[in-house]
């Protein structure tokens, strides 16, 4: 039915080669499997970490908050106690203090609120915090970029099921974002023409595998996914951060989001696990007009149950094999319904 199972795909944004090779994705299994998600989990636990008015793990007590709630990480990956006395190594290698800032972002108070079941006032406000936490960080001199994302279900390691996302400014742009900048200003400079702008375009003429499209943002499973439910969330006009959004703009990034969000679980009728990462320009004073502000959702499954390892052409390679066509993802994200399996009322 459709064509594309079998070849290899440019990924602009990446400058790399995916390996389409679908016929692969029925082959005999006989490995892991990953257990079902605990259901009926409750709006609150009382040795939860995150929830309202308990206790974290570095002694400080959480408030009894309402909304989203953004503390400093009790174990940060970079923080400004990151040890400064450092042992100098021998050429080639470098080392520098891990310095930075580390945040958590809880999004809801409720335990068992997933951005995909908020209401979706809620949800903006999520939206809003970022744009706010985004700013707050930007302006200090020592951070060059502000990493946002959210990692969801114990399929990605997630250590607390709360739904929350973090946050890591860094004195360093994160790799996948550096390229990002680079293949943006490349194509620019020879084109003339921002690059994703080019995306949104070539999806748009293809149409196949646009999930959902409202007057200023899109979603859609890209022509070079390398998961097999990949799916981007970009607002069409260009923004280099989440920051310079307007307020109508958010409204519709919301909606896309939760869409996107509403058709992972329908899929299984599970909550869906996934990566998403919020993909933003570096903060300092350089021109960055070629990026293209967009989230990006990578759920590890490529069946119910199974999961998509990376293994040697992704960890050794460098390169990923996915073993499914994003038209046929994109179809079965569309043909599920819109509304969450979980707010339908029972017959």
């Amino acid at each position: 039915m459709f064509e594309g199972r079998w070849e290899q795909r440019w990924h602009p944004l990446r400058e790399e080669w995916v390996i389409i090779a679908a016929h692969r994705q029925d082959r005999p299994w006989t490995g892991e499997t990953l257990g079902d998600e605990p259901a009926g989990v409750p709006d609150f636990v009382a040795d939860c970490y995150l929830c309202p008015g308990n206790l974290r793990s570095s002694g400080q007590r959480n408030p009894r908050y309402e909304s989203t709630f953004v503390f400093d990480n009790d174990h940060p990956c970079v923080g400004p106690d990151a040890p400064t006395n450092l042992s100098i190594p021998a050429e080639p290698y470098r080392v520098r203090p891990a310095t930075g800032v580390s945040r958590v972002v809880c999004f809801s108070p409720r335990h068992d609120l997933t951005l995909a079941e908020m209401e979706s006032m809620a949800a903006q406000e999520v939206m809003g915090t970022w744009q706010k936490e985004f700013r707050d960080l930007a302006r200090r001199p020592d951070v060059a970029h502000v990493l946002m994302f959210e990692n969801k279900g114990k399929a990605v390691g997630v250590s607390n099921p709360h739904p929350h996302g973090q946050i890591y400014a860094t004195d360093f742009v994160f790799k996948t974002i550096a390229n990002e900048v680079a293949a943006s200003a490349r194509y620019r400079a020879n084109s003339g023409r921002i690059l994703f702008v080019g995306i949104l375009e070539a999806e748009a003429a293809d149409g196949r595998r646009i999930l959902y499209e409202n007057d200023t943002a899109v979603a859609f499973v890209p022509y070079f996914a390398r998961y097999a439910y990949e799916v981007i969330v970009a607002p069409k006009r260009t923004h280099p951060s989440i920051a310079s959004l307007s307020d109508a703009e958010v409204v519709d990034f919301t909606a896309a989001l939760q869409h996107v969000l509403v058709k992972f679980d329908n899929l299984w009728r599970m909550s869906f696990p996934y990566v998403m990462l919020l993909h933003q320009a570096p903060t300092d004073e350089n021109d960055y007009g070629a990026f293209h502000f967009h989230a990006e959702f990578h759920p590890p499954l490529r069946k119910p149950n199974l999961l998509k390892y990376l293994a040697g052409p992704e960890v050794g390679g460098g390169n990923f094999l996915s073993d499914t066509v994003p038209e046929e993802k994109a179809a079965e994200l569309r043909a599920v319904p819109d509304v969450h399996y979980r707010h339908v009322p029972e017959r």
